[in-house]
């Protein structure tokens, strides 16, 4: 198991790549919360993600002879990008596996680091085995994302990072994919002192490590399906999860619905991009997933700031929707003129902004003499839907909401 001084090495290996990234007081989160906010944004890390940190600490592990040979992984993302700007900087030669379906985006930027990308197959299983193929065929060493002691000891360089600069730490949140980065700073502040705690958060659709707790060994899901596809692996480290066991002290889970919302905050009151990953910290903090006391320092680490720009609109527009700034209502008309003009009067005297209007009279589903309408409304929270929706009721229209903000707690 990885203990302090391996963490203090990786920090001497990784200083002149990896960046100490800031660590900034949230007046917006502390007021919303209660606590003392600190935010770790290595999502401004080189490559957008900690990766660099554990690819960086392994690859000046290698020996000589390894060294000489190269290294290979296998990534759709973060890892990849951390691996090859780490090989590039080491000297060292790289070739990175990608899923055929991986994102343009990464794929290019991987390149720019200096590694060869190789694109094979269709999803990171069949990735992950033709680069291990590689590693047999070419003599290659294979730098795992996380289940490595001195991957996990590099990531644990950001634990050391947030000790330096706040020794006041009460609690440290941080996501759990495969569990190399929680592994490393839990280590590095458990250290620091025992009384931190460090709350672990998975995303609903790639949980693992709570029923591997309770089983007592790593347990693996048949398939997982998050927007945090940072974190979305299928099943914890095997050298990672005794320390997970010994050194966090709770695990927890956030929905999709959560972290767009916590991503959408962040973009929006903290100036800040992150990708899903990164925001499941603060999305675990704002939906109160663990018990915290008033004022008590609390980091969550914003891990990375890579995201699809597809997946972010699908995000933003998620976020809106839930913080009832969105919303998409369905009604049915009596089809004569002038009845849409009623139920848009409506609209402008609650003060909601039409962004998109949908008059179908082809709907079998309705009377022939009626027709239906949707609409996509830009609306100011939760409140005003209600009120929006009780006056077109009380006007004598029938509405369904299609799509609006999740229940308020």
């Amino acid at each position: 198991m990885i203990a302090l001084d391996d963490v203090l090495d990786a920090r001497e290996r990784v200083a002149d790549v990896a960046r100490h990234t800031p660590l900034d007081y949230s007046n917006t989160f502390s007021r919303m919360t209660g606590a003392e906010v600190h935010l770790k944004l290595e999502c401004f890390q080189r490559t957008g993600s900690f990766k660099i940190r554990g690819a960086t600490n392994r690859v000046r592990t290698l020996s000589e002879a390894e060294s000489d040979a190269g290294v290979v992984t296998a990534s759709a993302g973060n890892h990849a990008q951390g691996v090859a700007l780490a090989a590039s900087r080491s000297g060292v030669d790289a070739k990175v596996v990608m899923p055929e379906t991986a994102p343009i985006s990464k794929i290019k930027a991987t390149k720019s680091y200096g590694a060869e990308v190789v694109l094979h197959g269709i999803d990171y299983d069949a990735a992950q085995t033709h680069a291990h193929e590689l590693e047999d065929e070419e003599g290659r060493t294979y730098v795992h994302a996380f289940d490595d002691e001195h991957v996990m000891a590099g990531q644990g360089t950001l634990g050391l990072e947030i000790v330096d600069d706040l020794p006041e730490l009460d609690t440290v949140v941080v996501p759990i994919g495969g569990g190399g980065l929680i592994s490393g700073v839990a280590t590095a502040v458990k250290a620091h002192d025992p009384d931190v705690r460090v709350v672990g958060v998975q995303a609903e659709g790639a949980s693992t490590v709570a029923s591997s707790l309770q089983k007592g060994e790593p347990q693996a899901v048949d398939s997982v399906d998050t927007i945090a596809d940072g974190i979305a692996v299928r099943r914890v480290g095997e050298q990672t999860f005794p320390v997970i066991r010994e050194r966090v002290d709770e695990v927890v889970t956030v929905s999709d619905d959560e972290i767009a919302t916590a991503l959408m905050l962040m973009l929006e009151r903290g100036k800040t991009l992150v990708e899903g990953a990164g925001a499941t910290p603060l999305a675990a903090l704002l939906e109160g997933k663990f018990v915290y006391e008033d004022d008590e320092v609390i980091v969550p680490a914003l891990c990375g700031g890579n995201i699809d720009l597809n997946l972010l609109t699908t995000v933003i527009m998620r976020g809106l929707v839930d913080q009832g700034r969105y919303v998409k209502v369905r009604t049915v008309l009596k089809d004569r003129p002038g009845a849409l003009n009623d139920l848009l009067d409506i609209v402008a005297d609650e003060r909601a902004n039409i962004y998109a209007i949908q008059h179908d009279r082809t709907n079998r589903d309705i009377a022939m003499n009626a027709t239906e309408v949707e609409l996509d409304l830009e609306t100011r929270g939760p409140e005003h839907v209600d009120a929006l929706l009780n006056r077109i009721r009380e006007e004598g229209f029938e509405v369904t909401v299609l799509n609006g903000p999740r229940p308020q707690h």
